[in-house]
């Protein structure tokens, strides 16, 4: 396995390469980064893993300084899997100077995460665009745990003619349902418990839905009062249109509901596609 944290290395580590297939990484890898990169392995022989904690996706009060670091026990995982390349570039190799260069994005940017993380989405589109250019990848890997920010990099592939094809990886959760992620470490045992009725509340919404409810907002109401009522502060919980993530509107078909609250100081997101 190759460990490589200079552009040009990694460049010339993969030239010839075909197939090349990449899953994009901020590390402190657990099962769910993990099933991406089998996915990944199973469409290529030549997988390149990125591990790289963007600043420019955390807002100024987030977590950027404590976010978990853990690259050896990451690169042993990624050693086990047979992985090719590992990227582990510092910010100074990827933002040699202030990166003033910055997409602009659509209006979907804004709305869910984007309105409780302004510029959360500049900054991934901005990292995911800069890793495209140096990988060159035939095919990306991106969990639908991380749904509108799936939507979006599909977007920019298709918007700016990327030779990228967008792959998507199903969402690893617990036995109680709770969503993989990293910033899950930051529970207690007994909000780790309390966590998977983030999960049990999107379950109950689709069970509504598919019963034929159609009143959408009474629906998101309810649930968020639910949640309210066992000690969550919910950021949103609202149902999409999946094409667009438009809000959703009847008769639409093909939704998913996307949540994001907070639980204790820690912020859960998820979502579920109905």
């Amino acid at each position: 396995m190759n460990i490589l944290s200079d552009v040009a290395a990694v460049r010339e580590s993969l030239r010839g390469e075909k197939n090349i297939a990449f899953v994009p990484t901020m590390g402190n890898l657990h099962e769910g980064h993990l099933a991406l990169i089998k996915q990944a392995k199973q469409l290529s022989d030549c997988v390149v893993v990125s591990i790289f904690v963007n600043r420019l996706q955390f807002l100024p009060h987030e977590d950027f300084d404590r976010y978990p670091r853990t690259l050896e026990e990451d690169c042993r995982a990624l050693s086990a899997l047979n992985v090719k390349t590992v990227f582990t570039p510092d910010e100074k190799i990827l933002f040699p100077t202030p990166q003033e260069f910055l997409l602009a994005l659509p209006p979907v940017a804004d709305i869910l995460e984007g309105k409780f993380r302004l510029g959360f989405f500049r900054g991934v589109a901005t990292i995911v665009l800069k890793l495209f250019n140096i990988i060159q990848p035939d095919l990306a890997i991106f969990g639908k745990k991380d749904y509108q920010q799936l939507h979006i990099v599909r977007e920019m592939v298709r918007q700016l003619n990327l030779p990228v094809s967008i792959v998507s990886g199903e969402t690893v959760r617990t036995p109680g349902g709770l969503a993989l992620s990293s910033r899950n470490q930051y529970l207690n045992d007994t909000q780790r418990a309390e966590a998977c009725r983030l999960y049990q509340t999107l379950q109950q919404i689709r069970q509504e839905i598919v019963s034929g409810c159609q009143d959408f907002q009474t629906l998101q109401e309810n649930a968020i009062h639910n949640l309210a009522q066992h000690g969550w502060k919910v950021d949103y919980i609202s149902i999409h249109e999946r094409r667009s993530l438009l809000p959703a509107r009847p008769p639409d078909q093909d939704l998913v509901t996307l949540a994001a609250a907070w639980l204790g100081n820690t912020r859960l997101i998820d979502n579920l596609e109905i």
